[in-house]
């Protein structure tokens, strides 16, 4: 069975030969760099001191290559832009060493420079004449968008700023997404997740404008929650605006793509945090529900693509308006959060959606506990989500730094030994 057809099942909801098992298909769904080199070293893939490309900078992923893809018998990979959220290009590679100690290489756009305190920083597109859009703290892992909103005058506010950074695709986008498109399917067997851009609606992690010198409009993460109560109709128009972009750029992508890719990325905004919401149903149903809807109605009647949308926290109370919306994927699966039972997910939705993630606590079983633990704990969410197909195994979110390679070690191994229908 190829890991296309693999996939292809789990999302039809029949048992495959094995669970399939996502490793960096998408940026919900990777490894923090550190870890990338310490499991290459680990497989004896690389010599001492061999550089790993970081290819998604903001929360400095790792690239996942072909020869640790097939060590694992990894069975996604991912179709992304040219760009990172910064703006610049992933080309032009250097050297830089991350806090953690870890040989790697960065785009050009990469600022290597620490600030007077030790801080790293990148600017958009690369451009340090004008200020910061990100920062990575001395010693930290990953970096934090800085927020730059200018003040609001409530009577002067206007939909275009909170537009300036999701536009049509332009053309030289759509044929890098063609070509790579096409070599992913005919070179190799695996199922695609494309996370193109330019359709992923009201996702608050963007709205800084990290890709942008001077953003303007409704641009922290604060005074949008805040809109979501004092400027519903407003953040209603923007949505509304950004869903006629969505709809002409996936026409687009569909022309450039056509139905090679298995899933693509729809919605990556977080609606849940650990003990709850972070806005009430109403306000998805009346913010979001209606735009998720029209574009997830526009793939399934165009395309034979699935609909995938990210999710932190505790989010179980909007899992139904999800799939009436019509979304065939959930990512990440936070089962350490409020109401997030394994065993109630499955039974409750199971059926109806497939749960991509939640193979593993990477807040606390992953990362701290003893490698027996996190067997016992990749057997059990096997063996609840794996039943009946309608599953993708991947980590509750990326792998972060500082994992033990032996509890990744035992975490793969799980899978493989374990993995298999009829599932132990």
């Amino acid at each position: 069975m190829t890991s296309r057809d693999r996939v292809n099942l789990a999302l039809a909801h029949k048992e495959p030969d094995r669970v399939p098992l996502d490793l960096g298909g998408g940026p919900v769904t990777g490894m923090h760099v550190d870890s990338v080199y310490l499991l290459r070293q680990a497989f004896g893939l690389d010599s001492a001191g061999t550089p790993v490309r970081v290819i998604e900078p903001f929360q400095m992923l790792g690239e996942i290559k072909p020869d640790l893809i097939e060590v694992l018998g990894i069975d996604v990979v991912g179709l992304e832009g040219k760009k990172t959220v910064f703006g610049f290009a992933n080309e032009g590679w250097k050297p830089w060493t991350t806090f953690g100690g870890t040989p790697v290489l960065v785009p050009e756009g990469f600022n290597t420079e620490p600030g007077l305190n030790g801080d790293i920083f990148l600017y958009p597109e690369g451009d340090r004449s004008g200020p910061p859009s990100g920062r990575m703290p001395k010693g930290g892992f990953y970096f934090d968008l800085i927020v730059r909103q200018p003040p609001l005058d409530d009577s002067h506010l206007n939909v275009e700023d909170n537009l300036e950074d999701f536009t049509l695709l332009p053309q030289d986008d759509l044929a890098h997404f063609q070509r790579e498109a096409e070599r992913l399917y005919t070179q190799t067997d695996k199922a695609i997740l494309a996370t193109f851009g330019g359709i992923d609606i009201g996702n608050v992690s963007g709205f800084p404008g990290p890709s942008l010198r001077y953003p303007k409009g409704i641009r922290s993460f604060e005074e949008w929650f805040v809109s979501v109560a004092t400027r519903r109709d407003f953040l209603y128009e923007i949505q509304a605006r950004q869903c006629e972009i969505a709809l002409k750029n996936l026409e687009s992508l569909h022309q450039a793509v056509g139905n090679r890719i298995t899933a693509v990325l729809v919605a990556g905004m977080d609606f849940g945090m650990q003990t709850g919401l972070l806005l009430s149903p109403e306000a998805y149903r009346q913010l979001y529900k209606p735009f998720h809807q029209r574009i997830n109605d526009w793939i399934h009647r165009h395309t034979s693509w699935r609909t995938f949308i990210h999710s932190c926290g505790s989010v179980r109370s909007l899992i139904g308006d999800f799939i009436d919306a019509g979304f065939d994927i959930l990512n990440p699966v936070q089962c350490s959060a409020a109401h997030m039972n394994p065993h109630e997910l499955k039974e409750e939705f199971g059926d109806r959606v497939t749960f991509w993630g939640g193979g593993v606590d990477t807040q606390r079983t992953l990362p701290f506990g003893k490698p027996e633990e996190v067997r016992q704990e990749v057997r059990e969410r096997l063996k609840i989500f794996g039943r009946q197909g309608g599953f993708v195994f991947n980590t509750t979110h990326n792998v972060q730094a500082r994992t033990p390679v032996e509890n990744m070690l035992a975490m793969y191994e799980t899978v493989r030994e374990c993995g298999v229908y009829p599932l132990c």
